[in-house]
């Protein structure tokens, strides 16, 4: 590792505090690194075209935010847990010398996921463009009332959903806003897509899942705003015929993993608060 590049969270001193920690062991070792806040993107994006590494301080949200900066360049992520969750982390703050080292050391492989992109549309215009890990969702903006979506595949009319919103979810994305709407739960290495309906009514409820191909395009229809996010971040009001274009993103995320693929349903099990059985227990 030539040089490795570390972001913590502005707002938590505990990350930054780790940040030095960090640092100081990587120099330790002979590896030059950077570090900066992970909203400091003029940094990481100057830097990042030289970096072999990049190490997450915080929680689910630093590794997306992360994730976006990172995959323009196949940067991978190792992600040490500094929030409440960490189900993309592959340290704790107890443990992270023991598995950095391993990945310095070589005796890792890099898991790629799939990332979207994501276009918002009004007539023939482009409005914004948006990339995500987990998700990009369309739903009522600050009215509780529903919205009419109506979910295109590949240029073809599937249905149109009344509901609270719908999830288009990468399977990263799966085990979050979409598993919570009762989506199905997919493994990282798949390339798929899901698109889950959020609170129904007399629409289709189940999830569909899509080819990795796909181009989805979903087009609101209401008489208040909707909104569009991309992995919870920057909300942007629609107005009804505007149009949100999902398709697989050419560039990917990438983690630097130390233990084997069966990680992700041990941790899964662990976040759902779901204990192994005994070995040979069918109960």
């Amino acid at each position: 590792m030539d040089l490795v590049g570390i972001v913590f969270h502005p707002d938590k001193p505990e990350t930054a505090a780790m940040a030095d920690r960090v640092q100081a062991w990587l120099t330790a070792k002979g590896v030059d690194s950077w570090a900066a806040p992970n909203d400091n993107h003029a940094t990481a994006r100057q830097t990042l075209a030289r970096t072999k590494l990049l190490v997450v301080l915080g929680g689910d949200g630093s590794t997306l935010r992360a994730a976006r900066l990172a995959a323009p360049h196949a940067v991978p992520l190792f992600g040490i847990n500094m929030g409440r969750i960490g189900f993309l982390s592959e340290a704790e703050p107890d443990d992270w010398q023991q598995r950095l080292g391993d990945v310095l050391a070589g005796h890792h492989w890099v898991e790629r996921r799939l990332l979207l992109r994501a276009e918002l549309q009004r007539d023939s215009r482009l409005l914004q463009r948006m990339i995500a890990l987990n998700e990009v969702v369309i739903g009522r903006g600050t009215h509780a009332r529903i919205v009419r979506l109506s979910l295109s595949v590949d240029g073809d009319h599937v249905t149109t959903y009344t509901a609270d919103g719908l999830i288009v979810a990468t399977p990263t994305g799966s085990t979050a806003y979409s598993m919570a709407a009762g989506g199905p739960l997919l493994p990282p290495e798949l390339q798929n897509f899901l698109v889950v309906p959020v609170a129904p009514h007399l629409s289709l409820g189940r999830a569909i899942v899509l080819h990795r191909q796909a181009v989805i395009c979903i087009q609101v229809e209401m008489d208040h705003d909707a909104t569009v996010t991309a992995d919870g971040q920057a909300a942007r009001r629609m107005r009804s015929g505007d149009r949100v274009v999902v398709q697989k993103h050419d560039q990917e995320a990438h983690f630097a993993r130390v233990g084997n693929s069966g990680y992700f349903y041990r941790r899964l099990m662990r976040r759902l608060g779901v204990h192994r059985l005994p070995h040979g227990n069918k109960d």
